[in-house]
């Protein structure tokens, strides 16, 4: 099927932008009730096109086109005025014209917005009949049905409106709630830094955590975890397992035996399931590190050389849901030099739509070497910065700890 032909044929006037809001192409219904051509407008931005009726409000449709790359789901605009001359009347003259408008996402196979199809209608007729009902006067049975059409219509995009709100009212929430819950380390060890970053698409908020635990004298256990979900659900069930995994590691000690106790508990939470994490526990006394991962991506250990660095791979089990709850999970001891450092991070910090996780994972191991010099806090920073960032901000929630050991 010829998707363009089938574009530029649709009946209604509509654009296609590109993310940026170049104009990719105008179907015809738009260059008709616009007088321009097809030229006119491929490849200018949607703001510098010669003349801009019927379109959308510069304002309007920046915030709509925002909307959409957030969401990645369409929008509905509020309607708007904007007069039309009339063919044949005096120069200046001009009919008063009412649009409707929405903004929609065109998917890659990534999920990605590739392009923004914008369609605007004209509801000039739906709006005169409103106004004739408001205003007592008898009408047709279809202009009757067209008032209410459009009384409907614009109490819609009212309550959407109003879900947009709390919509973003919540994730305001859940990230504060977050990070209230996430414990403030760096005040009491020089040696570890701590990142929470949120993503900036309330779809992938608040599932990251991290937990930092003295268990004794020169023993230390570091975990990091990450729940599937987004909003103040995550956030609760983070609360939930990051206590229950802090309980478990006091209790035995031992990171297998610790993320085991938190399998058993996170089949009483629903959506918890697909929960990864990673359980660590240092030995500064030995200099031994001990591990365990369900899940999650290996953390990695720069040697106290600045050259090598050894990523923590040898015990790795499914995340929390997807082994019986009474099969042991493994965990694995390895040794370590004065001066090395330890990275643990979710899969924020590597993962990206477009890439292999192999791929990030590489490019964080070049990144680390690249700046095992500094000490945690500008480490920590500098890991973050040299990561690919999505052009509105992250993909997803990154939690990172950097231990010098």
């Amino acid at each position: 099927m010829d998707y363009a032909a089938v574009f530029r044929a649709f009946a209604g006037p509509a654009l296609l932008l590109t993310p940026d809001l170049l104009v990719v192409d105008a179907n015809q219904a738009f260059l008709d009730s616009c007088g321009h051509v097809r030229e006119d407008l491929v490849g200018s931005s949607v703001f510098d096109v010669p003349v801009q009726d019927p379109m959308v409000p510069g304002d309007r449709l920046r915030a709509s086109v925002e909307r959409v790359l957030a969401t990645r789901e369409p929008d509905t605009m509020e309607l708007y005025r904007y007069d039309l001359p009339v063919p044949g009347r005096r120069p200046g003259r001009s009919e008063e014209r009412y649009w409707s408008s929405f903004t929609a996402p065109v998917l890659g196979p990534d999920g990605e917005v590739l392009l923004i199809i914008s369609q605007v209608k004209d509801v000039t007729a739906q709006v005169r009949a409103r106004v004739a009902l408001h205003n007592g006067e008898t009408l047709s049975g279809e202009e009757a049905t067209t008032a209410a059409l459009l009384a409907w219509s614009r109490e819609l995009q009212k309550r959407n409106e109003n879900l947009r709100r709390a919509h973003e009212q919540e994730s305001e929430i859940a990230v504060s709630l977050q990070r209230a819950m996430l414990p403030d380390t760096a005040r009491e060890r020089t040696n570890v830094a701590v990142r929470y970053r949120p993503a900036t698409s309330a779809l992938h908020v608040c599932g990251d955590w991290y937990d930092f635990l003295e268990l004794g004298p020169g023993w230390l256990a570091v975990a990091v975890g990450d729940v599937v979900g987004h909003g103040l659900t995550a956030a609760g069930i983070m609360g939930q397992l990051r206590s229950a995994l802090s309980t478990a590691m006091h209790a035995t000690g031992q990171p297998a035996r610790a993320l085991k106790a938190l399998a058993h508990y996170a089949v009483t939470i629903e959506g918890a399931l697909a929960t990864t994490a990673v359980q660590t526990v240092i030995d500064e006394t030995t200099h031994t590190i001990t591990y365990s991962r369900a899940g999650h991506p290996p953390p990695l250990l720069l040697d106290a050389d600045m050259q090598a660095v050894q990523v923590l791979d040898q015990a790795a089990d499914p995340p929390l849901g997807a082994l019986e709850p009474e099969v042991a999970r493994t965990q694995s001891t390895l040794s370590y030099r004065p001066g090395s450092t330890l990275v643990l991070y979710t899969d924020g910090l590597i993962e990206r739509r477009d890439q292999d996780i192999d791929t990030g994972l590489a490019r964080l191991i070049q990144n680390l070497t690249r700046h095992g010099h500094l000490g945690p806090e500008p480490l920590a920073d500098a890991l973050l910065t040299d990561i690919p960032r999505h052009k509105d901000g992250p993909d997803d929630d990154i939690a990172l700890v950097v231990v010098q050991l």
